[in-house]
């Protein structure tokens, strides 16, 4: 992974934001678990449990509210 893969939490709109968020919790996995085969046999896993998923989603939350805030919550 390039060392500039991330030049800046700012972005046009909070779709953008948000977009930016999903990235940065799936980079995260990424470098925690660098084996795709490991992930994609982990997949089916956590496909299936709510826990897991809405933990996810949580984690996507946190980085979507690190990114508003980088944003000035898009108030111009």
């Amino acid at each position: 992974m390039s060392d500039n893969w991330l030049p800046s939490l700012i972005t046009d709109t909070p779709a953008e934001g948000y977009e930016l968020a999903v990235k940065l919790s799936r980079v995260a996995i990424k470098l925690i678990q660098p084996d795709a085969a490991k992930r994609e046999q982990m997949r089916p896993e956590y496909a299936e449990d709510a826990n897991a998923l809405i933990a996810s989603s949580h984690i996507v939350a946190t980085h979507f509210a690190t990114v508003a805030a980088a944003n000035n919550y898009w108030k111009g």
